[in-house]
């Protein structure tokens, strides 16, 4: 402190001079409505560039936070839209309801991505919800762009996802212009493009079309898959060779949505029954 005392000391005179500088210019400012208009809006620009600034410093470190509310709030409105979706589906030429359960078959839940893989042949995700909120093994998982996968395991907290970029996994899915049937599975090469199987050879199917989810298994009907971008048929063959870009970039996958299905437990309950009663 004595040191500081002797820094100002010795140099008293320089400070003074500074002090009379910005006294002049005060007066100057106060005085004088031109230099004083000029001085306000430079310093309002200079103030408003900052705070600008300042406030994008802010932003970014909130995107976290807003991810997650929009995450959480898409999954909201996802549930209200099945819910008109299955209310209209409902509804006989009265307008009344005639089946209450399928005003409730599907709930949503939002997550994070906590892990990520796509450069294996076997490739899984780690989310950040659990037995905790509800989800089991063979749950659907979804993006706001499309299919993810379905849940594997299940811990308090967390779950892991048997990620569509799964040489094993496969998905029941349709051509969305023509309605016809086939499956989608990855070859685990390019972790843009699927295989789409099973589209028999008299039908026409072109560069761009929709390729969306059949409803027959675990996720619901009209998920987008991705759109054709090659097709090719071989001489003789019975099915086309579609290549399919996905419309979900999983290098870039940080929230998703789990798919849960209320009746999807009364429907494997009566599908084992039959298996179990033909053999």
């Amino acid at each position: 402190m004595e040191r500081l005392f002797l820094f100002v000391y010795q140099n008293r005179a320089f400070f003074t001079f500074i002090a009379l500088e910005l006294v002049c210019a005060w007066l100057i400012v106060t005085n004088n409505h031109y230099q004083g208009a000029k001085f306000f809006n430079s310093s309002n620009g200079i103030v408003a560039t900052m705070n600008n600034f300042s406030q994008g410093v802010r932003d970014y470190f909130q995107l976290r936070e807003v991810n997650q509310m929009l995450a959480e709030e898409n999954a909201a409105l996802k549930e209200k839209i099945n819910q008109q979706v299955q209310l209209t589906a409902a509804l006989d030429s009265t307008g009344l309801v005639q089946d209450s359960v399928l005003l409730k078959q599907y709930e949503f839940e939002s997550a994070k991505v906590v892990n990520n893989h796509v450069d294996f042949f076997k490739n899984y995700l780690t989310i950040d919800k659990g037995e905790d909120k509800g989800l089991v093994p063979g749950m659907a998982v979804i993006s706001p762009l499309g299919v993810v996968g379905k849940v594997k395991l299940v811990s308090n907290h967390f779950a892991v996802v048997t990620s569509l970029l799964h040489v094993d996994v496969m998905v029941s899915a349709r051509l969305k212009s023509t309605e016809h049937f086939g499956t989608v599975q990855w070859d685990g090469l390019n972790p843009d493009i699927v295989e789409f199987k099973y589209i028999p050879r008299h039908v026409k199917p072109l560069v761009g079309d929709s390729v969306i989810t059949s409803g027959y298994a675990i996720f619901p009907d009209g998920i987008m898959i991705g759109t054709v971008a090659e097709v090719n048929l071989r001489d003789e063959a019975l099915f086309y060779d579609l290549k399919v870009k996905l419309s979900q970039d999983f290098r870039k996958l940080s929230f998703v949505t789990i798919v849960k299905s209320n009746m999807q437990p009364e429907r494997d309950s009566l599908e084992q029954a039959v298996i179990s009663l033909e053999k």
